[in-house]
């Protein structure tokens, strides 16, 4: 017996550890496992019974460069923590840990507990220094013999990468041929689906409405799986966003092939996490390497479509992808006070949406006010003037094109729709030619292929509907009036511009293509700078917009109309002129003796009744008290025309003329005997009321 085990190492447990380090090393290193296993002699030969020694194996399979994913390491620190073990056997240092913080752990808490250590050399004691020197050193070795393996296999990787050589998964669209060259994707389903895929990006240049047209016209796409028992095999599922994002940003596509565009980091818990690169620090990057969908050039295009469409989230908002609203300007306007950029804000007037163009990041930054908030619709016509001014021929040129484009776009939409139903067809027949040939007498196999060939057929049939109603759709969309809708459409862009159907969206594209940027500056007028694409710029000055009351005044000339209506009629005869004019409020409603008053009240006019009274034209009671006759005579006159009455409201209430020739002809013409003392009396009173007036 060694003179290091006393009696209290063999009262408790013997630990014998056993790890390699791959599942490939297990099944062909069988040597090495044999000797780890054959340990537990020793631990006999030393005092221990085969009853006292726990062999510790869960961990085979595993590295041992990270303690935090081997449960069977965790178990051994935790009993020899405890103190239930007298030694730890392992065949070396390396088999225990490959880490240096694992390992000296482990001889800390070994030491605390006065537990062995035995390796294939000899027994050591943690708690003398000597043996923990010497197993320090161990350990510092094994994970340098990480290092240099680990050191010796990324440079070969490397030096293989920088020739172009290094084999990795392929993505989608890709595989080796025999020679190890990268080649396109024998499938033509899928050399026609990617491609049609970066038509589409091109067309919308987003990311999200690439996705939105797979999904409309029921388009599958592959996908390649990674992991599990059908590692590398080709699906077809909905096209998703994060997708697109991978598809785009990979350079393979652009038959260009890269090697360190991610770098990997080990974290805390043992996991790995991994960070795009800058081009600049990719390891390698060898250009037109092998054949791809799109050139290099497109490529470029593309990261720097995506790079302005997420500019739309940084901190200064420069550009985002042009949107469904009404705002034309939408991430190219510029603040003329600040220089930051402006943002769009939506309101809503009788249903419409309306944009304001607003300079708000200082004040939500540093809850400053906003430096400019400037109404959108009027700096979007003015705008759209210039364009349709200045860009009408270059424009033509690109608007003749549309109707060859929507002609292609069909095309190729139907004939990938095609191969979509040509691979539902042939699946169809492999699950029928499976289920004949199995032997009748074998139900149990014959069910599950009589199954599969059931679904299958079901899913052939849906793919001919769906084909079927797609067809439909593009051949209304092909008819001949519409292409001559299109056609004549071509031949005038003011038409398109100007026309209702024509999605924001489009015109958006169509200003971005000419525009750079458009800044704003709002003093006693609005000033508008265009920045064209190529440098040249335009200036423009467009008066401010009216204010709410502004733009529900009623026009001047109805006004002055209203103002000499107002001598001879009241409020409801005035609106009924009006009305039959065609004229409207302000507020763009007809006119009723509501609206009359308010007009009336809120321009200081003079109402009826006034400019009546200025005439000395009297009321009932007045005219009843001069004349010394009773007010229902007054009325019976007034109706026989013997006094003039005229009306001041629409409550049928008058102001009478006191005429006394006028009264005194009207009394003495039928009946001048009758009326004689009457025509006497009157005249008498009338004149001593015009005198006394």
């Amino acid at each position: 017996m060694n003179e290091k085990i006393t009696s209290d190492h063999l009262s408790r447990k013997a630990y014998l550890y056993i790890r390699q380090s791959s599942i490939r090393q297990v099944m062909e290193n069988t040597e090495s496992t044999k000797r780890q296993y054959a340990l537990k002699e020793r631990a006999i030969c030393l005092g221990w019974s085969l009853s006292d020694i726990i062999v510790i194996d869960s961990d085979l399979g595993q590295s041992g460069s990270n303690g935090s994913h081997r449960s069977g390491f965790k178990r051994l620190v935790s009993e020899v923590g405890v103190g239930n073990a007298g030694i730890v056997l392992g065949l070396e240092v390396s088999r225990l840990a490959r880490n240096s913080s694992d390992w000296h752990r482990l001889l800390e808490i070994c030491a605390l507990t006065n537990t062995l250590i035995l390796d294939e050399d000899g027994i050591y004691d943690p708690c003398h220094f000597n043996d923990r020197l010497l197993l320090g050193l161990k350990g510092t070795m094994s994970e340098a013999e990480l290092h240099i393996i680990r050191a010796r296999l990324v440079g070969g990787l490397f030096a293989k990468a920088k020739r172009g050589e290094l084999k990795f998964r392929l993505p989608v669209g890709f595989i080796y041929d025999p020679m190890d060259h990268i080649i396109f994707d024998p499938d033509q389903q899928i050399q026609a689906s990617i491609n049609l895929f970066f038509d589409i990006f091109k067309r919308v240049q987003s990311a999200t409405g690439t996705v939105r047209y797979f999904r409309q016209h029921t388009i599958k796409f592959p996908r390649k799986l990674c992991k599990g028992i059908h590692k590398g095999e080709v699906i077809w599922g909905d096209l998703v966003h994060y997708r697109v994002l991978q598809i785009l940003h990979n350079p393979c596509y652009a038959g260009a092939y890269c090697f360190g565009r991610l770098k990997s980091k080990k974290m805390a818990d043992g996991s790995i996490s991994y960070k795009n690169q800058p081009r600049e620090r990719w390891h390698t990057l060898i250009k037109d390497h092998h054949k791809g969908y799109i050139s290099w050039q497109e490529y470029e295009r593309n990261q720097q479509i995506l790079h302005e469409n997420a500019q739309a989230n940084g901190s200064d908002r420069q550009k985002s992808p042009p949107r469904e609203g009404p705002a034309l300007l939408q991430g190219l306007v510029i603040c003329g006070v600040c220089g930051k950029r402006m943002t769009v804000r939506y309101h809503t007037i009788k249903g419409q949406k309306v944009p304001d163009y607003v300079c708000q990041k200082m004040g939500i930054e540093h809850a400053e006010p906003i430096c400019q908030n400037i109404k959108g619709n009027d700096v979007n016509q003015a705008v759209s003037n210039l364009l349709l001014e200045s860009f009408t021929p270059m424009t033509l040129k690109v608007v003749l094109q549309v109707q060859d484009e929507l002609r292609a776009r069909c095309q190729q939409a139907d004939h990938l729709r095609k191969k979509q139903l040509q691979r539902a067809h042939y699946e169809a027949d492999l699950a029928r030619r499976r289920f004949m040939q199995v032997e009748p007498e074998n139900r149990l196999v014959a069910t599950t292929l009589e199954a599969e060939w059931n679904t299958k057929l079901n899913e052939l049939a849906q793919a001919q509907e769906e084909y079927e109603q797609k067809h439909q759709q593009d051949l209304r969309i092909l008819k001949e009036e519409d292409r001559e809708k299109i056609l004549s459409l071509a031949t005038d862009f003011p038409k398109i511009w100007q026309n209702p159907n024509v999605p924001y969206k489009e015109k958006k594209r169509i200003i971005r293509l000419l525009i750079e940027d458009v800044t704003l500056f709002k003093n006693d007028h609005i000033e508008i700078h265009v920045r064209f694409k190529g440098g040249l710029i335009r200036s423009l000055k467009i008066p401010l917009p009216l204010n709410a009351w502004q733009q529900r005044k009623t026009d001047q000339e109805v006004i002055s109309q209203i103002d000499h209506l107002l001598n001879n009629y009241t409020d409801s005869e005035i609106a009924e002129i009006l009305n039959q004019q065609g004229k409207v409020s302000g507020t763009n409603q007809l006119f009723n003796p509501r609206i009359i008053g308010k007009i009336r009240r809120g321009y200081n006019l003079k109402s009826r009744y006034s400019r009546l009274r200025e005439k000395n034209y009297l009321t009932l009671n007045e005219i009843s008290s001069k004349l010394q006759v009773s007010t229902c005579t007054i009325k019976k006159w007034a109706k026989k025309g013997i006094i003039k009455k005229y009306r001041y409201n629409d409550k049928n209430e008058c102001l009478y003329e006191l005429n006394k020739t006028y009264i005194s002809d009207k009394l003495g013409q039928p009946k001048q005997g009758r009326y004689k003392h009457l025509v006497k009396l009157i005249t008498d009173r009338t004149n001593e009321v015009q005198y006394a007036i």
